[in-house]
């Protein structure tokens, strides 16, 4: 192949210029007649910019650090079209283009990474990860491919492209565009970190983007309980036979308010869950969904009863099976039949478990831990704030030890 010409040139795309008042550095190259064009992935300020050296003026910080990359920019480019000369096959810009940037089939991408990181953690379910961490990879996934493509009109990124202002614009993409809340955002943030923090490590990106970078603060709720009021009203709520799933509704929140299990595990514990020790006296035994812990709760009278009510041979699980969403209605309607303000959700059932069942009752908080299938204990002493009436007894009886004691000064 005969080269007549081979030409790289450098441009501004003044189009583009950024909040910073900085404009992307765009490259052309041509190889005869055919002509590539590409993001040099820099970018500077316009006024600096001497289009006739293709480079920036003056000795300032940001000329010095942009002039170095455009010049193994440079060298990259001409040793790609070096290295297409010696293979001695026909070749245009395009070629060119592709050898020295790697190639967007061979680069490793955002998306490729995180897609590659999803099928990872995938493996590892039941292991490390619970199968419902999967659907927060999978959707944070799907904002990132959103957001590229509105943004930069591509449906990919290599790593080198990134920067601080692109996790900026990410965040205030996903809360003013796409209206999620601050905690899911922190969430969708928190994975991509984890993924830029593994093509840094990797060598896939020549710095970590999260560095100076500081996620949302995480807002703390406290955990929410039924009084014992509402709780009583709830349990003692009559319910016309015909609302069958009224009724099943409410049977399954009262035995989370008396074993503790998340919506996840009561309507997946079977027969071979319940266990009987030495004594005769009947234990749920089972692995949490969510984290695989082993908790064993003792079974109250109450709880058994519900159990014996819902028994059936035609099943495998001990309750019958409610879809999530249509539970979380019937919740919705079974707190205004029980005239309950504020919200109910079936996890205030665990809530109530810990606080009106354990807690108040004086049951230690390790066994409350153990019993809930926490990682960590600091996760059950967040219930341990929501117990005023155990801060109050306590109090009286230390009280009633110390009115004999003097002091003397």
């Amino acid at each position: 192949m005969k080269i007549e010409k081979f030409k790289v040139l450098l441009y501004l795309k003044r189009s583009g210029t950024d909040k910073n008042g900085k404009t992307p550095i765009m490259g052309r190259i041509t190889v005869n007649r055919s002509v590539a064009q590409f993001s040099c992935k820099l970018n500077c300020s316009e006024k600096l910019w001497n289009p006739r050296e293709s480079r920036l003026n003056g000795k300032s910080k940001e000329a010095v650090e942009t002039n170095a990359k455009i010049d193994r920019l440079l060298v990259s480019i001409h040793k790609a079209f070096d290295t297409l000369v010696e293979r001695k096959t026909d070749f245009d810009a395009v070629s060119v283009k592709n050898l020295f940037q790697g190639g967007m089939d061979s680069r490793m991408t955002l998306l490729k990474l995180f897609d590659r990181h999803i099928e990872e953690v995938k493996s590892l379910v039941g292991v490390e990860y619970s199968l419902r961490t999967i659907p927060n990879y999978i959707y944070t996934r799907q904002r990132l491919a959103e957001f590229i493509s509105s943004r930069y009109k591509v449906s990919d990124l290599a790593f080198g492209q990134l920067n601080e202002q692109f996790i900026r614009e990410f965040q205030e993409y996903v809360v003013i565009k796409c209206g999620l809340s601050v905690e899911t955002v922190r969430h969708y943030l928190a994975l991509l970190k984890r993924v830029c923090r593994i093509a840094f490590k990797e060598g896939h990106s020549d710095k970590y983007h999260f560095e100076h970078y500081t996620l949302p603060k995480k807002l703390e709720k406290p955990p929410r309980a039924l009084s014992r009021e509402d709780f009583e009203k709830l349990r003692d709520l009559e319910i016309e036979e015909h609302r069958w799933s009224h009724i099943t509704t409410r049977d399954l929140f009262l035995f989370a308010c008396y074993t503790g299990t998340s919506y996840i595990d009561v309507v997946s514990i079977t027969e071979t869950n319940l266990v009987k020790d030495d004594s005769g006296a009947l234990w749920l035994k089972y692995q949490r969904g969510k984290n695989g812990k082993l908790c064993r709760v003792k079974l109250l009278p109450e709880a058994i009863e519900l159990i014996e009510k819902y028994r059936s041979k035609s099943r495998k699980t001990l309750f019958p099976h409610i879809e999530h969403g249509a539970l979380m209605w019937n919740l919705s309607s079974l707190k205004v039949m029980a005239g309950i303000d504020g919200p109910l959700t079936y996890h205030m059932g665990r809530h109530s478990f810990s606080t009106l069942i354990t807690l108040e009752n004086g049951v230690p908080i390790e066994t409350v831990s153990r019993m809930l299938g926490h990682s960590d204990i600091s996760t059950t002493q967040i219930y341990a704030r929501v117990t005023p009436k155990k801060l109050f007894e306590d109090m009286d009886k230390y009280i009633e030890a110390t009115k004999d004691l003097k002091f003397v000064l």
